[in-house]
């Protein structure tokens, strides 16, 4: 039979995932030869509230997927946007690992220990936001490029910090340049940070079945909850949104999710923290429920002044999925130059992700691994 052909971005972190995802394929008797796959993300040294936010990961992908190029990509989940694409399927979604943003700071510092006026590197409008909302006096600055570079602006004294994600850092063996993995009370990840989506053709009933086998329960419970904040919301994966889910196990035996979330305006002047528990097997409904809850609370206010605002760097352009579908086509055809390691999402350490909630996660509740 022949190799099943896995469709991967060409960073190093993306090959990084993908050999992961590979080697468990391999484990259960498959052979896999990795695919790389150009995106506009790797091209376009704009910053990603530019170009369309990190969906621009995901096009290239879905493309070469839907033309029978690849069999299967594998995607980090917080670049897909929350809404699922026609004809493909997200089969498998393995253990995830540590959702928790990370702090790369000079001289071993904290965010706590880092005097006001520090200046602190991040790509991301969700992170900005977090950090102007705790009114230390930060000067937060724009940031691309590959995982190597960004830590270089830190080692070379350009930037104080930098925050990254715990997972990718640990994927590529960095974690010794993590100086604090944040608190969620601080700054909630990105909804579906630190996990991995494998996709396929939703008619590949083969492909579904092999990739079924990585599937994670617990992590796949999590994850839609808090992806489906963002669908309740109607907002893209770069907005200024943070999610976080832990499957808890409450006193009966029984199986929940405790889900918080974060829409914070870029400037910090305005935010809102909500959280709610649910039933196991309820987890996008109650994601949709925290939206609407956060939702008459104003977030849709916080999330149209955040599309407006000069957050990172740039105005704020919002991609549709048609544009992203077209540029990736344009890129089969050569119409993009390739830049080498132009950019990498910001993933980040693996621990037991359901202890990623902090110290202060869902009282007389036991969390359970994966979540």
């Amino acid at each position: 039979m022949s190799a099943l052909r896995l469709g991967t971005r060409r960073s190093h972190l993306a090959m990084t995932q993908s050999g992961h995802v590979a080697d468990a394929l391999r484990a259960l008797g498959h052979e896999v030869e990795l695919v790389e796959i150009v995106t506009e993300g790797d091209t376009n040294r704009a910053p990603l509230t530019q170009i369309g936010g990190t969906g621009v990961f995901a096009a290239a992908l879905r493309e070469a997927l839907l033309q029978g190029e690849v069999d299967l990509a594998v995607h980090s989940l917080k670049d897909l946007p929350a809404a699922g694409h026609p004809g493909l399927t997200v089969a498998g979604i393995p253990r995830r690992e540590d959702p928790r943003d990370a702090l790369v700071a000079r001289d071993g510092l904290t965010l706590g220990e880092l005097p006001p006026g520090s200046s602190i590197g991040t790509g991301s409008p969700r992170r900005v936001a977090a950090l102007n909302a705790l009114g230390l006096g930060f000067e937060v600055r724009p940031l691309r490029g590959n995982v190597d570079s960004r830590l270089a602006r830190v080692s070379d004294g350009e930037l104080d910090a930098i925050i990254l994600a715990c997972s990718g850092l640990r994927r590529i063996g960095r974690q010794d340049r993590i100086t604090e993995a944040i608190d969620p009370l601080q700054m909630l990840p990105a909804p579906g940070q630190g996990a991995l989506a494998i996709e396929v053709r939703a008619d590949d009933r083969r492909m579904i079945d092999i990739v079924g086998a990585l599937d994670d329960a617990d992590t796949r419970a999590a994850v839609t909850a808090e992806r489906a904040v963002l669908l309740g919301l109607k907002a893209g994966c770069s907005a200024p949104v943070g999610a976080l889910a832990e499957v808890v196990e409450d006193v009966d035996g029984s199986l929940e999710i405790s889900l918080r979330a974060f829409v914070g305006a870029p400037d910090g002047s305005d935010d809102l923290r909500r959280s709610i528990t649910g039933p196991f097997d309820k987890a996008e409904q109650l994601g949709l429920d925290l939206a609407q809850m956060l939702l008459e609370d104003g977030a849709d206010r916080i999330i149209a002044d955040a599309g407006g605002d000069d957050a990172v760097a740039g105005s704020v352009r919002a991609g549709t999925e048609e544009e992203h579908r077209q540029k990736a086509q344009a890129q089969h055809h050569g119409a993009y130059e390739i830049v080498a390691d132009a950019c990498e999402p910001p993933p980040g350490r693996p621990t037991n992700a359901g202890s990623a909630g902090g110290p202060e996660s869902p009282n007389n509740k036991h969390r359970r691994h994966g979540a």
